[in-house]
């Protein structure tokens, strides 16, 4: 008899987990709060563009429908950096021009996945049913319809979480698992979104294929290319202080903050004054809990599990990840589900914690040193170093972003490759320093 496995959550690690287990033959019933982005509906509250790299396509691929979600998507190779003049620097995320992250609409890739759940006939999607608790020794879900109020009771073999950083299957076990491990932290920084519209033509007013950043030392904007020739501007901010959110709230205010740090974008905004008004600034928070199981009964998946800010663009690729290492531990132990719960956490804990201080420290990166040119003329040595020495020395974020080595190994092997050549600059230093000081007492 095949398992039956109750999932909460149908955003996209929840619609990709489903398709897994759909194709893996097991009975699927999955249950989201909101309604059902297929027809439309935005997923209030979060960012609507995300990075797609190599370990998110490697999960599609498995399920065939990488290529049905590229087709949608904007590829982009770089950077291309706005100093506060307007003057502006392409920095290439790799030396092979064809190594790209790829913009995606979260509506567009939401229902894909979705969509290719719901090819298997043993899986059922149900929308507008809130989880609002979990009984974890009978893995059953109470949820609540909130078309019609009515309470129902989902039960199965087991629950999985797959329901974002502010989980209540996570809140379950934090409640009642003996000896659950939890910790949040937030940055002092929020988030609000904003757009820099189509222009008159339909084109997009930047250069399509980049990612944008306005670094600013303490605070940044970024903004990302979307197919209707827009671009998802997002403002990383101090919630307080001389300059933040807090004290920033009048139109004159707003529109001489911008005018001041973003010049060049400004003309390209015209909504600027009432979405920065109308839109929510969002919260940055880093989740750790542990164990991400309990018994064979409830698992946790993607942001329930290990919530990360969003300055590497994994967090999605991180979930995809999750959902391909825990297929493959049901399938490894198929007659051991607990076992399989904890071998995925085994193999995924460390390197969910590697990327969570990656994810701050990129944060640091790209508002504060990638408008410097030591930054720059790094980039350009660690690309001519990977060329120099191919499968040997390998950039951190081209192992992150463009290979499927694991989080915790590539942070390892970045670390070690810094101590090697930064030793072998010192050393050549101090060589062409010794013959030069002979040369002159000669």
């Amino acid at each position: 008899m095949n398992s039956k496995f109750t999932l909460i959550g149908s955003g996209l690690a929840g619609g990709l987990l489903a398709a897994y287990f759909g194709r893996r033959g097991y009975e699927v019933e999955l249950f989201e709060r909101r309604a059902d982005p297929r027809a439309g509906n935005f997923v209030g509250g979060r960012s609507i563009n995300l990075a797609l790299s190599t370990r998110g396509i490697h999960a599609l691929e498995q399920l065939g429908i990488a290529d049905e979600v590229l087709k949608q998507a904007i590829p982009m190779p770089g950077r291309m950096i706005h100093d506060k003049s307007g003057e502006l620097h392409f920095s290439p995320y790799d030396r092979d021009p064809n190594k790209c992250i790829n913009s995606i609409g979260r509506g567009a890739l939401n229902s894909t996945v979705i969509e290719a759940a719901l090819r298997y006939p043993n899986v059922r999607v149900r929308f507008n049913h809130r989880c609002t608790d979990v009984d974890l020794d009978s893995a059953t879900a109470q949820l609540l319809n909130t078309e019609t109020n009515q309470p129902i009771a989902a039960s199965a073999d087991a629950v999985i979480g797959v329901d974002g950083a502010f989980s209540a299957v996570r809140e379950a076990m934090r409640k009642e698992a003996p000896g659950f491990e939890y910790d949040e932290s937030y940055l002092a920084h929020g988030y609000k979104e904003l757009t820099i519209p189509p222009g008159p033509d339909g084109k997009w007013q930047m250069e399509k294929e980049a990612l944008h950043i306005w670094p600013r030392k303490s605070f940044m904007m970024i903004a990302l290319p979307n197919p209707d020739g827009s671009f998802t501007c997002t403002l990383f901010w101090e919630f307080k202080g001389p300059r933040s959110f807090e004290s920033t709230r009048t139109d004159d205010a707003i529109r001489r903050f911008f005018d001041e740090e973003f010049p060049d974008a400004v003309p390209l905004m015209p909504a600027l004054l009432e979405e920065y008004r109308e839109n929510p600034t969002g919260s940055l928070v880093t989740i750790r809990c542990a164990p991400w199981s309990y018994k064979d009964k409830v698992a946790l998946v993607g942001d329930a599990a290990h919530a990360v800010v969003p300055f590497y663009g994994q967090g999605m690729n991180a979930a995809f990840e999750d959902c391909v290492v825990l297929d493959e531990c049901l399938a490894e132990f198929s007659g051991d589900r607990a076992r399989a719960f904890a071998e995925y956490f085994s193999r995924r804990k460390e390197n969910a914690d590697a990327l969570a201080r990656l994810a701050v420290d990129n944060f640091i990166e790209m508002r504060d040193k990638t408008a410097s040119k030591t930054f720059r003329a790094k980039k350009k040595l660690d690309h001519a170093l990977e060329g120099l020495l191919p499968g040997i020395y390998l950039p951190l974020y081209t192992m992150v972003t463009f290979t499927r080595i694991p989080y915790a190994e590539a942070a390892r092997r970045a670390r070690r490759q810094d101590r090697i050549v930064y030793a072998s600059l010192i050393t050549a230093a101090i060589v062409i320093a010794l013959v030069a000081a002979r040369f002159i007492a000669r």
